[in-house]
């Protein structure tokens, strides 16, 4: 089988995979590449970074799967994908792990200030009087987006004595309940905003979500209150949180993801000292990065065992490892 790697993936599984089939290398090409690239190809792997555009897939003509290798699907032009059947797998399991664990730490490191801690200290300044954190333990903490990633967060808040309260876009009497187990209560956006002392973001962007934490969510979000989101970039909108930090209405912020990626980007809120910038690495661990390679190695191989007529098109969203 002939496989168009449009992203850097596992190096141990890029191996393997040329030890049984042609693999194709253009990590996070434009377009153009793209589509130079794609021809002949049966088998695409992506993951963020990169635009998976209609004419990029119009050029593929021999694709029979797409391994989405992550969660979101933000970057991948779904029509064609549908219209001709091939089939779409997402593999968000191994991801999600190391997502929550980051948002996790993002919440330690700004309730603690342990960026700026840091940079005193190397600048040989003893700020041991003036480094008063806050404690998570008690705290209430809202997950806007409680599903794969957000729920794991919520269940890590619970752990640490936080109250864990979760919203998300279709609330139902199961969702409340899977919840639940994991010490999570659902409710709203509004009450989570209101009460939270911090809020981690964790919804995909589509048009429901797109500026959904703007200067109305941010002023309705708790005095003193903290921001973390490890969504994608346009969830939440730069401008307006630059704004709620300025005036001193949030307490600080952490961004993994940005209205604007990729070099030479610089955010509107770099130059804020109660702000952590990360540049899209919350699923980038070596660990969940080889898991993720290995369900890759089983798709591809399941692809050549299986006859074409018993491959589901993008309607069955194929997702493993979760």
């Amino acid at each position: 089988m002939k496989v168009l790697l449009a992203s850097s993936i596992d190096p141990g599984t890029v191996a393997r995979l040329r030890e049984a089939h042609e693999v194709v290398t253009a990590f996070g090409a434009p377009e153009a590449e793209l589509i130079a690239a794609v021809e002949g190809c049966q088998a695409l792997v992506f993951r963020s970074g990169v635009e998976i555009t209609a004419g990029v897939l119009d050029a593929a003509t021999d694709l029979t799967v797409i391994v989405r290798a992550g969660s979101g699907y933000d970057n991948i032009d779904l029509e064609p994908v549908r219209r001709r059947g091939i089939r779409f797998i997402r593999v968000p399991g191994p991801g999600a792990k190391a997502v929550a664990e980051l948002a996790f730490a993002q919440m330690l490191a700004l309730a603690r200030n342990l960026f700026w801690a840091d940079r005193e200290w190397r600048a040989g300044n003893w700020v041991k009087p003036m480094a008063n954190g806050r404690l998570l333990t008690g705290k209430t903490l809202g997950v806007v987006g409680a599903g794969n990633i957000g729920s794991r967060v919520g269940a890590m808040g619970a752990a640490w004595g936080m109250r864990a309260l979760g919203c998300v876009e279709h609330p139902t009497e199961t969702a409340a309940r899977r919840l639940a187990e994991r010490g999570i209560e659902l409710t709203d956006l509004d009450r989570i905003l209101a009460e939270a002392d911090f809020v981690s973001i964790h919804t995909p962007l589509q048009a429901s979500t797109r500026n959904l934490i703007g200067a109305d969510a941010l002023g309705k979000m708790k005095p003193g209150s903290y921001l973390v989101t490890l969504a994608r970039g346009g969830v939440v909108d730069e401008g307006a949180l630059r704004a709620a930090l300025e005036s001193g209405h949030l307490a600080g912020a952490a961004l993994d993801v940005h209205e604007r990626e990729g070099n030479g980007n610089v955010s509107p809120l770099a130059g804020l000292p109660n702000v952590i910038l990360t540049p899209h690495i919350g699923a980038s661990t070596s660990d969940s990065q080889a898991e993720i390679g290995q369900i890759i190695l089983e798709c591809i191989q399941d692809a050549v065992t299986r006859p074409p007529d018993l491959v589901p098109g993008v309607e069955d969203f194929v997702v493993i490892g979760a």
